[in-house]
């Protein structure tokens, strides 16, 4: 086994650069975690290196105080992150494994502060992530395992070629719309023509939002890394797409569309214009947010022919995991707050 520690890292610039180099996923930068702490979490970023001084990892922890002596949930959004050498199945035997580093980190949490659970979502593939003694799966996942994720080193014709082709028809169709202009959104004003669009959406599909600050914080904080862009008629908004990104991958948060979208199909040619501008600053990965058997779901599978399976959601439980675990209610309250991202 691998000698490893883990220490904090308090500089975002080292930080995003780290979790960038290392290929990590966008809810593991800096700005995630300032979001999550505007809004009743606390992040805290850990590097872990090893005997060498080299990093093999790093995990953004966020942290929600639960009541009395259960401490708290803490709660790894797709992470840790691992050196992609570190999951090579030809790397030396030197080079920790991925359970390590996650034990690592979970060890690190039990020394610090009282917690009812150590939760992680590894952004890797199911079969490729596995963990040793202590672990055991998620009763309440946050973001689901099962997802799309498009390979953007396909050229453009490649991905166009594997959706179905009633998306290859629609895609085609509403590009060619002369009354639809797909811009960036780049100011606070127009992010809140975009929300309005939204609360249309969430009455329409029958689903929570946040407050409008908490998507502006997101839109602030996240800074570059959260591209939005908007399909506009005659100068309003009719659909946006809302994404987080590093260097490896794209992630879809939010988006919509109101009665005119619909009818002009507007959120097809305006998630192929992500698509294709994600493939132009060299990301490799397009994830669509997950798939869980919803019209949306529908929707989404017709972007290509396959699903992809991640690792899922694992604990390593603390004091009061019982409790935690059958008291679902306050377990689920938590959950569900995270799901809404």
């Amino acid at each position: 086994m691998t000698s490893l520690t883990v220490t904090p890292c308090t500089d975002r610039a080292v930080w995003d650069s780290t979790v960038k180099e290392l290929g990590g996923h966008p809810l593991q930068l800096w700005g995630w975690g300032e979001l999550k702490s505007a809004h009743r979490w606390s992040a805290e970023r850990v590097l872990v290196t090893d005997a060498s001084g080299a990093v093999v990892g790093a995990c953004q922890l966020l942290t929600r105080a639960l009541p009395g002596p259960l401490g708290g949930f803490v709660y790894a959004p797709r992470g840790p992150v691992l050196a992609r050498s570190a999951q090579d199945p030809d790397h030396s035997a030197a080079s920790p494994a991925p359970a390590e580093v996650a034990d690592a980190v979970a060890s690190y949490v039990r020394g610090s502060r009282r917690a009812v659970a150590v939760s992680i979502e590894p952004d890797e593939d199911a079969g490729s992530f596995s963990l040793g003694a202590g672990w055991r799966e998620a009763k309440t996942p946050v973001l689901p395992a099962r997802t799309l994720i498009l390979d953007l080193r396909l050229s453009e014709d490649d991905l166009i070629r594997d959706m179905s082709k009633k998306h290859r028809q629609y895609v085609r169709k509403s590009g060619r719309e002369e009354s639809l202009e797909i811009r960036a959104v780049t100011t606070a004003a127009q992010l809140d023509e975009c929300l309005e669009v939204y609360r249309e959406t969430s009455e329409r599909a029958d689903f929570g939002l946040h407050e409008d600050s908490y998507y502006h914080d997101a839109f602030s904080m996240l800074g570059d890394d959260a591209p939005v862009w908007a399909s506009y008629v005659d100068g309003k908004p009719v659909a946006f797409l809302f994404l987080a990104k590093s260097s490896r991958t794209a992630f879809e948060l939010y988006g919509g569309m109101n009665d005119v979208g619909q009818r002009l199909r507007a959120n097809y040619a305006l998630k192929w214009h992500a698509i294709c501008e994600m493939k132009k600053l060299g990301i490799t990965r397009y994830d669509f947010g997950g798939l869980i058997n919803d019209g949306v779901t529908t929707f989404k599978k017709g972007w290509a022919s396959h699903e992809n399976l991640l690792a899922g959601s694992w604990d390593r439980p603390g004091p009061g995991y019982a409790v935690w675990t059958e008291g679902l209610p306050l377990a689920k309250r938590v959950v569900r707050a995270l799901r809404r991202r």
